[in-house]
């Protein structure tokens, strides 16, 4: 649900936050909660279709398909999400080869390949259009699941949402100071050129080890999204325009704007809403996750598009 899901989020940290016996560490359960939040497994990156679309009119490109992407950036999301799990599993010695743990695993891992392998054989414009409808049927179908558990439990669905909005002003409030703190930082870090210089370094080992370089435009939007998701964007913007919307450059970073998330920022928010400062392993795996995700952007983006 991409920011829509942050209000139900903040609520799920204060739920774990009342169990939390010392409240100014994060608990097991909630660095799980962060770390496989930050991975955020994304189902339809709508607001980067969106974006496609409108650079690809400017362009004139009347016919371009803006949704051939949302299948290369299922796979590399669903490959983050499933590094986090494992990367937190590790640290916390959760065994992974538990059947109760270990066969949902599996069953997400099937479903992702039986629906790419079933949208694959559709040609991109029929593919984007039964994506589309899913993820319709899916965001229909949780609202609607609200409002008849509502009405079996006979709760005023209504008088509810107004209470949750009135705690929502609440908890925005209160994540101010942190949001504010968050967002001077980046501006220092893209401010005093750092960006440039470890796009330099990286440029430089990859041009050193024989890689291709084609994919190092897109870099950036991988690197500034653990920073500041309008940031990213505004990159990714910037790759379309240089490059051409339809161009290596710009599909990749399309697939790792709609498949990364803001890290800094989401444990920044969450972890300060409920006044824990000792986030322990929290950051590291949520790293590696956004490592594994922005290396498997890349592989899919090669897979599909070279």
């Amino acid at each position: 649900l991409d920011n829509a899901a942050t209000p139900l989020g903040l609520k799920a940290m204060q739920e774990l936050q009342a169990l939390n016996p010392k409240p100014d560490t994060a608990t097991n359960a909630q660095i799980m909660f962060l770390v496989l939040n930050t991975a955020g497994l994304t189902l339809i990156p709508t607001s980067v279709i969106a974006i496609r679309q409108t650079m690809a009119v400017k362009q004139g490109l009347l016919n371009f398909n803006a949704a051939d992407i949302f299948l290369p950036t299922l796979v590399a999301t669903a490959c983050g999400l499933l590094s986090a799990l494992v990367a937190v599993s590790l640290a916390q010695r959760i065994r992974l080869w538990r059947a109760g743990l270990l066969l949902p695993m599996l069953g997400f891992a099937a479903i992702v390949g039986l629906l790419v392998a079933w949208l694959a054989r559709f040609p991109p414009e029929q593919a984007a259009q039964w994506m589309s409808v899913i993820g319709a049927g899916f965001i229909l179908t949780v609202v609607v699941a609200f409002l008849v558990a509502g009405a079996w439990r006979r709760v005023n669905v209504y008088e509810a949402f107004i209470d949750g909005a009135k705690d929502g002003f609440g908890v925005a409030v209160q994540i101010i100071p942190y949001l504010v703190a968050m967002l001077v930082a980046i501006g220092v870090f893209r401010a005093a050129g750092l960006m440039d210089i470890v796009m330099g370094w990286i440029a430089a080992a990859v041009a050193a080890l024989g890689l291709p370089t084609d994919f190092l435009p897109a870099l950036p939007v991988g690197l500034m999204k653990i920073l500041s998701g309008s940031g990213a964007r505004g990159l990714m913007v910037d790759v379309m325009q240089v490059h051409g919307v339809d161009s290596f450059p710009a599909k990749l970073a399309a697939i790792i704007q709609g498949s990364t998330e803001t890290t800094l920022y989401v444990l920044a928010v969450y972890f300060g809403s409920v006044g824990v400062k000792q986030t322990r392993h929290a950051l590291p795996c949520a790293l590696f996750a956004d490592l594994v995700g922005l290396v498997a952007a890349i592989l899919v983006g090669y897979a599909f598009f070279k």
